[in-house]
């Protein structure tokens, strides 16, 4: 009898300590939390996981200081909440910082809680999914607390392209914080809570005198349209919950597998996609309406939406299958290259190519953006990047021009060249080392100057040199381009091709690692 009553007391001794260790810091901490408009860390992977299933690991964890009054304050399971369950039906490993325990300030068993799951999520070949709501570093650990720092930075580093890793930023996030949000593949913040900065608003007053608010240091605008930290903003944390599980049905479970097929409507030709370039070569569209009709069920996931907009990327289905789609922008900037849209669109390739999806290009690029400002700021060397990721990635590439493609610019999207698997042209496009009104002013100019009437002379000379020089029929019979097509054909064309192109093998010569221009 009295070994059953032990069995009892045991089993009342673990429901009490798993109840209170699930309260984290406590009802006081958990309401002010609520007060802020925020989720607690545990209902945020409720919210995660199908569901509302997780198995949750280390509930138990206290930390081991005991300086500064830390021996005062130990929480079962400190400042981190760790788990894993299914997403989309998928395996998927995640953490959530707990600011109710200590603000949640990183210690050094939390970042050992943090790098343990993620050791788990490279096993067994799953995204890790981390929601950064934390003060920073523990201070009162000093350098424990950076240790702890260090543990999941060299996992972030060394699991990238190996398992898909993304960042949620909902609530501050703060010094060396930033910085393993920062190594993962893509960062989602939510509106008036999330925050991220090196240093905070009473520091840089310090400094330079400059009175500033969080969120307009470091908030979800400053960081999706100006520093291009962050991939995606939402303005709740459901929504921005939907759009991570949204991502994750894009992408493959790790570096291995490829992406999970999607049921969809066949449509082998729009007749829609002749009428979009405009008759004037000068005037904008939005090339959206062209990707939008080309991948299945105008399904299309951009990603870094507010930031360089004269380039887009993101994400699309083509007969089910995810490719990644990267297109300059005529309705910002022309379309040009500038020194933000080349790190976008390098990253993003080199992310496409890490995870098995194919990228197909649409190009209309007059050039470089010029100026004294981006050559300053080095626009040879960010250009270079989107070079160095369209020559590395081997999965299959395809590009369409839709128009303009002058210069060197031409090369740097995707150019057979650059190991292209198949470049395509529609009857407008213009293939040149640059456009036909700058080659001609610099080459007839004396002719045009002594003709009888100059402007005629001038437009005459553009339409031969366009006809001569610039039409994409000289670069097929040159082999550039593989084949100019009627513009309603390009989701036949391309999706034909991707299911034969599905085998592709090419591996780069055998190296430790490449040294692309950072």
């Amino acid at each position: 009898m009295s070994e059953n009553n032990n069995k009892k007391d045991l089993l009342k001794d673990l429901i009490d300590k798993r109840s209170k260790a699930l309260k984290g810091g406590g009802e006081k901490r958990i309401e002010s939390q609520k007060n802020k408009g925020k989720l607690t860390a545990r209902e945020r992977l409720s919210l995660f996981f199908d569901n509302g299933k997780y198995e949750e690991l280390d509930i138990f964890v206290q930390h081991q200081s005991k300086d500064l009054g830390l021996d005062k304050n130990v929480y079962d399971g400190d400042s981190v909440v760790t788990g894993y369950g299914l997403v989309n039906g998928k395996p998927t490993f995640s953490y959530a910082q707990d600011f109710t325990v200590l603000g949640g300030s990183l210690s050094l068993v939390a970042g050992k809680k943090i790098a343990k799951v993620m050791d788990l999520a490279s096993k067994n070949g799953a995204p890790i999914v981390g929601f950064n709501d934390s003060g920073g570093a523990r201070i009162q650990e000093g350098v424990d607390s950076l240790a702890g720092y260090g543990e999941v930075f060299v996992r972030n580093t060394l699991y990238s392209g190996v398992v898909p890793q993304i960042s949620v930023i909902v609530g501050p996030s703060a010094g060396g914080a930033v910085y393993s949000p920062a190594i993962t593949d893509f960062i989602f913040m939510v509106k008036d809570i999330g925050q991220m900065y090196i240093t905070g608003p009473d520091v840089v007053k310090s400094v330079t005198g400059e009175e500033i608010s969080h969120q307009d240091l470091g908030g979800s605008e400053a960081h999706s349209s100006k520093s291009g930290v962050a991939h995606f903003v939402y303005d709740s944390e459901e929504e921005c919950m939907n759009g991570i599980k949204r991502l994750l049905s894009f992408i493959p479970q790790n570096n291995l597998e490829n992406a999970e097929k999607k049921d969809f409507s066949e449509n082998t030709t729009n007749e829609e996609l002749r009428n979009i370039i405009p008759e004037k070569s000068t005037e904008a569209y939005d090339v959206k309406d062209v990707i939008n009709k080309v991948i299945d069920n105008e399904d299309f996931l951009e990603v870094h939406a507010n930031f360089a907009q004269n380039i887009v990327v993101g994400f699309g289905r083509i007969r089910g299958g995810s490719v990644g789609i990267v297109a300059n922008q005529p309705a910002s900037l022309a379309g040009m290259l500038d020194i933000n849209a080349s790190d976008k669109a390098a990253r993003f390739v080199r992310f496409c190519d890490a995870y098995n999806i194919p990228i197909i290009t649409f190009v209309d690029v007059p050039g470089f953006m010029p100026g004294v400002n981006q050559e300053h700021q080095g626009i040879i060397r960010h250009g270079a990047k989107l070079i160095y990721a369209y020559a590395e990635a081997t999965v299959p590439k395809i590009s369409v021009i839709l128009r303009k493609a002058y210069g060197g610019a031409y090369i740097v999207m995707n150019s057979k060249e650059l190991r292209s698997d198949l470049n395509l042209a529609w009857p407008t496009a213009e293939i040149a080392v640059m456009g036909p009104e700058g080659a001609v002013n610099v080459i007839s100019r004396k002719e045009i100057s002594e003709s009888k009437d100059p402007e005629a002379t001038k437009n005459k000379l553009i339409e031969e040199y366009k006809d001569k020089f610039s039409s994409p029929f000289l670069a097929a019979s040159r082999g550039y381009i593989d084949d100019v097509i009627d513009p309603a054909e390009t989701r036949n064309k391309i999706a034909n091709s991707l299911e034969i192109f599905s085998k592709k093998f090419l591996d780069n010569p055998p190296k430790k690692h490449g040294n692309i221009p950072l």
